[in-house]
């Protein structure tokens, strides 16, 4: 790990950004607790979702169809956990290369 240290704390988050939302939003990881609402009665399933979802991958849209999915969204615990994941991470470690390099 501290070869990554030293790189400096801007390459570092910078690194980490890309790899860790990288692999959240290229690969279904169902992670994220999230809703998803089923039909026109609006039925409320609570299920953990991914990331991969939000930009059209992981999932067929005809299975939607099938389920007559309406929706999906994440609950406010699961923009919180992605927000930790996608720049608390990074920042943490960006942090602990500034004061290595110190």
């Amino acid at each position: 790990m501290k070869f990554l240290f030293r790189l400096g704390p801007i390459k570092v988050f910078t690194i980490t950004f890309i790899l860790i939302s990288g692999t959240l939003f290229l690969f279904p990881i169902n992670l994220f607790p999230g809703v998803i609402e089923l039909g026109k009665q609006k039925i409320v399933h609570e299920v953990p979702l991914s990331l991969s979802y939000f930009i059209g991958m992981g999932y067929d849209p005809h299975d939607l169809e099938a389920l007559s999915v309406t929706d999906f969204y994440l609950t406010t615990q699961g923009y919180f956990l992605a927000f930790i994941f996608v720049l608390g991470i990074p920042s943490l470690l960006a942090y602990g290369a500034f004061v290595y390099k110190k």
